[in-house]
């Protein structure tokens, strides 16, 4: 009975003799449902895209592990447990950094920033040096300490490497100095030259001036302690067994996070928004698949004689209903076919040669083109909601329609 309705309903919708209104309608929801669908598909991309490239300028300046103390700002990492811990082989590379909140000087410029203290070494590690616009990412040479601000602080107080007198003032608070008549009593100062300016992201641009760890241990005051350990793990590690393990060695005093719990709420925002805008999409998708409604309805007032000759002959109700069932499901599943493959061909296009352009001529942005990432959930997702719309609005004109009330009318 299924293939007998699965024909009938394939007839209707594929038969090369009937060129009819209502096929064309037809045919027009068809491309209605593939053009929502395609739609869906390159959106989805394009956030998947500029989701991606958010969390890759992240990435760039987080460390897979990093490790705070609950309770206060500083600890000692001397201890057996992180001894035992950094002897993992799965380590690549760790740094003890040390921040805090400073006032910048340059010239008559002054702004409120944050030194992050960290070594050369595992700074290299983390492939920052890709992000560096001015300069180079240089911490510490014969002996000497230099500074990497951010683009917004160096734009902010006019620094450029280019000048050869570019030695910044930092000015940490002294520890256990509440308040003083004399304010640099209460500061230690310390002018430190600029080698480099990184540009990564805002959050990152106008708060961070990277400098050596044993500077900012100097201008803090601090011998042994560290505001957090970063931790760069091996390609391959698991890094959600890597975070248990050494939550359960340090205890409930520290703190272990990946990259993910690190900005978790960023993570959490771009689902969200992503999520928004597949149920906006979605809900105009709906909308689209209204012909569909319109296209069962005009094809069973069409087809009444048809209806008609079948009921005489013995078909019961359910039968002629699942024909019309079919025949907007074929059209919906249609229409998602073409959307999908569309989707794909636009999508990939765009990956791969860029054609959609992002830059204005200014030369401002880090890419040159809209960001594609597609996603194989994302496909399934889309079929899968493009397929339950089509079978609810398949459903209600076969439903009302169809009865054994209006089958026993005379004028069938």
């Amino acid at each position: 009975m299924r293939s007998f309705a699965l024909s009938i309903a394939r007839r209707y919708l594929f038969s090369r003799k009937s060129h009819s209104a209502i096929n064309i309608i037809s045919l027009i929801s068809v491309a209605g449902v593939a053009v929502g669908t395609m739609g869906l598909i390159v959106v989805l991309s394009v956030f998947n895209g500029f989701g991606n490239l958010v969390m890759s300028l992240y990435n760039s300046f987080d460390p897979d592990m990093r490790i705070t103390v609950v309770e206060g700002k500083t600890f000692d990492p001397d201890t057996p447990a992180f001894h035992e811990l950094l002897s993992s082989s799965d380590i690549k590379a760790s740094s003890g950094v040390l921040e805090e909140t400073v006032l910048l000087s340059y010239n008559d410029r002054q702004q409120i920033a944050s030194i992050k203290g960290i070594d050369q070494r595992f700074l290299q590690s983390t492939g920052l040096d890709t992000m560096v616009v001015d300069g180079s990412l240089l911490l510490e040479s014969k002996g000497e300490s230099f500074a990497v601000p951010g683009y917004a602080i160096a734009y902010t107080l006019g620094l450029s490497t280019a000048r050869p007198f570019n030695a910044l003032t930092i000015y940490a608070p002294k520890p256990g100095v509440v308040s003083s008549l004399n304010p640099e009593q209460a500061f230690n100062q310390r002018s430190i030259e600029v080698s480099g300016v990184f540009a990564i992201q805002q959050d990152f641009d106008s708060k961070y001036v990277l400098v050596p760890l044993g500077f900012a241990r100097e201008i803090l005051n601090e011998e042994n302690e560290i505001s957090s350990l970063e931790i760069l793990l091996k390609p391959g590690v698991d890094h959600e067994e890597f975070m248990e393990v050494a939550q359960a060695k340090l205890g409930a005093a520290f703190e272990v996070k990946d990259r993910l719990r690190q900005h978790d709420f960023l993570y959490k925002i771009l689902r969200s928004e992503k999520f928004a805008v597949y149920l906006i999409l979605s809900f105009i998708l709906l909308i689209a698949t209204f012909s569909i409604i319109g296209s069962l309805s005009m094809l069973i007032i069409d087809k009444k004689k048809d209806i008609a000759v079948l009921w005489a002959l013995g078909a019961d109700i359910s039968l002629l209903r699942k024909i019309f069932m079919i025949e907007g499901l074929l059209i919906t599943v249609s229409g998602a076919f073409f959307g999908l493959v569309l989707g794909f061909l636009i999508c990939y296009a765009q990956q791969t040669f860029g054609l959609i352009s992002i830059n204005n001529g200014g030369g401002s942005f880090i890419i040159d083109a809209y960001p594609v990432k597609m996603q194989i959930i994302d496909f399934l997702y889309v079929f899968a909601t493009v397929s339950f719309i089509g079978m609810l609005a398949s459903w209600f004109p076969s439903r009302s329609l169809l009865s054994d009330e209006r089958l026993a009318l005379a004028d069938l």
